[in-house]
């Protein structure tokens, strides 16, 4: 059964990916549940075997599983389950797999082609193209004596070795670039893996010529990068967000920024989206768009797929390839 916001299934399958999923599961409806209340979820969940969920999806309860006792699988085509996973699931035994990966894919994407617009100063251009009217573009000499602008040998400080963090840093050995990584969670034999050195938050802000956020939405990442942190970055240095506007005190960062001394590419902000009086959406060195690093058209199938191969190898007695565990959730998003 599908359980999720009602519109959602017609961006996530294709005709491909019904055909797969009807091949290997009695599926009742293509029509998702968007309420587990309603004469005919209370029916559903009483043959249901396996719950294919994702976003706006209602929280699994104690309720729901007492409705729902063949239930043994939870796949959930998206990123955290921390909205729909309750302790009762965890109780029951209940399988969780999440997407996680799939939807790394392209916030890392987005995240790569950030960090080099960013560093080639590609908007300040644009935007003085688009004011003088063609009449001033690139200027060469400005350009050719400022060492600041380009790619080569820039050093690039990743908080949080999560799925897309180890993304972004595998992007990154492909150019001729310089990456640190601060993760409190990654041992020093992660980080030879990844091919990257450790370091603390403070000294790596201090270090990197653009910062990338990757840490996960915790108790105790709120404002992990406030006025202290955003002072011991260097002057002209690049902060990116494309993970969750809860790590930023953008009152803090509105100030560094009010005076040019830090540049900013913001796609996730809070509140979301910042209020219209917001000082941030009039910065030259900031950079804000909408939430849209994540999967969007196309990119949805692949979360969807993913979510059908956990199904397909849950039934062939097959070890899943990203399960949630309840003991995970203190450290992911």
């Amino acid at each position: 059964m599908l359980a999720m916001r009602e519109e959602l299934p017609a961006g996530l399958f294709t005709d491909a990916l019904w055909a797969r999923l009807e091949a290997v599961a009695e599926l009742p409806s293509r029509r998702a549940l968007t309420s587990f209340e309603t004469e005919e979820a209370q029916a559903l969940l009483a043959e249901a075997e396996i719950l294919l969920a994702c976003w706006n999806c209602p929280p699994v309860t104690e309720a729901v599983l007492e409705a729902a006792p063949h239930l043994k699988m939870i796949a959930y085509v998206a990123a955290s389950v921390k909205p729909v996973v309750t302790e009762a699931v965890w109780a029951r035994g209940i399988l969780v797999t999440s997407a996680v990966a799939a939807m790394a894919v392209p916030v890392a994407e987005f995240t790569l082609a950030a960090i080099l617009f960013c560093q080639k100063d590609t908007f300040r251009f644009r935007d003085r193209l688009r004011a003088t009217r063609g009449a001033q573009g690139l200027d060469s000499k400005a350009s050719w004596d400022n060492p600041a602008i380009g790619n080569f040998g820039k050093r690039i400080g990743i908080v949080g070795a999560s799925h897309i963090g180890r993304l972004v840093i595998g992007h990154l050995k492909h150019f001729d670039m310089e990456v640190r990584v601060h993760d409190p969670y990654l041992t020093e034999a992660g980080a030879e893996r990844l091919g990257v050195r450790r370091m603390p938050l403070m000294e790596l802000l201090a270090w990197a010529d653009t910062v990338s956020l990757h840490a996960p939405a915790l108790p105790a990442t709120r404002h992990m990068i406030g006025r202290e942190q955003l002072a011991a970055m260097r002057d002209g240095a690049w902060l990116i967000n494309t993970a969750r506007g809860w790590l930023l005190d953008h009152e803090a960062l509105a100030e560094e920024c009010a005076g040019r001394r830090l540049n900013a590419f913001l796609d996730t902000v809070l509140p979301e989206p910042l209020p219209p009086e917001s000082p941030l959406y009039d910065m030259p060195n900031v950079v804000i768009t909408p939430h849209m690093a994540g999967a969007e058209g196309n990119e949805l199938w692949r979360m969807t797929a993913l979510g059908l191969t956990e199904i397909e190898r849950f039934l062939a007695g097959e070890a899943p390839l990203h399960p949630v565990r309840r003991e995970d959730l203190e450290r992911i998003a």
